[in-house]
């Protein structure tokens, strides 16, 4: 079993430390403020975008970093603290650690470009954006470490609602008909703990892409969430597919991980059924 380090416990980092603890290992969580942790979590009160807060970390000892803050607001200053200094930040105060592999959780928001072509790990990522760039510039970071990039897509499930909300206002639907990719919180954390518990036997990629195995229209996704809710939308032909990209997990599911919600319908299907009195 190994010490970890999860810095940022949001929704993502809270059901990996679950996980984690429930496989064994033992488990700090690093956040902003003094909210509950799950049981045989071990609480650590830091910023990471303020270094004076970190000087205590190296005493845990961590052997594995797993780094998935959020930032608190969608601007460039703020990515800029939160996923570039506070990851330099965050490795610095662990130097003299017994830090042994570092786990970056990032976003297929690198990849800028619109193209009717599936887009995997290979693909060279193209940011057009602030925020692909920071993050593009986190991973920079990592090349002298042993570590493995986790870009994420567009990641829902318990308290994520934004689509099963739009879809019951179809007055509020985007014109373009993008493509979307998508990843249950959950898959998104027993992912990242699945090749923790690989190490052991296997060594991680350097690079996975982390999204389930179907991308599809936005409106398709909407007129069906749309149908199990009762909302009535407006009767005709969906627009026409433009815009976004195709994102491939074959990788992911080459490490032999098995998804436990492989589609939205699995997915939103469980949703929509917890939400029901």
């Amino acid at each position: 079993m190994s010490k970890i380090l999860i810095a940022g416990c949001g929704d993502l980092g809270l059901e990996l430390a679950r996980r984690l603890t429930a496989q064994g290992h033992e488990v700090t969580g690093l956040r902003r403020s003094a909210q509950p942790m799950p049981a045989g979590v071990q609480t650590l009160i830091a910023d990471v975008t303020r270094p004076d807060t970190l000087a205590s970390i190296v005493h845990l000892r961590p052997e594995i970093l797993v780094y998935c803050v959020a930032a608190s607001e969608y601007s460039d200053e703020h990515y800029r603290l939160s996923y570039v200094e506070g990851l330099r930040n965050t490795l610095s105060a662990l130097e003299g650690a017994p830090l042994q592999h570092v786990f970056f959780v990032s976003s297929t928001g690198v990849y800028g470009q619109e193209v009717e072509e599936w887009l995997d790990e290979d693909t060279p990522p193209i940011a057009k954006d602030f925020s692909g760039k920071r993050m593009l510039e986190a991973e920079a970071l990592l090349a002298a470490y042993s570590s493995t990039i986790l870009r994420f897509s567009g990641i829902y499930g318990p308290g994520r609602l934004r689509m099963i909300r739009q879809a019951q206002t179809p007055e509020q639907w985007p014109a373009r008909n993008a493509w979307t990719n998508r990843i249950h919180r959950d898959d998104g954390a027993a992912f990242i703990a699945y090749l923790i518990q690989q190490r052991s036997h296997a060594v991680p990629e350097r690079l996975y892409i982390v999204t389930d195995n179907q991308p599809l229209p936005v409106h398709d996704l909407l007129r069906w969430l749309a149908d199990r809710q009762g909302i009535a939308y407006p009767a005709g032909a969906t627009p026409p597919v433009q815009g976004n990209k195709k994102l491939s997990n074959a990788r992911l599911l080459a490490s032999g991980y098995q998804l436990i919600y492989p589609d939205y319908v699995s997915g939103y299907g469980a949703l929509l059924a917890a939400m029901r009195p």
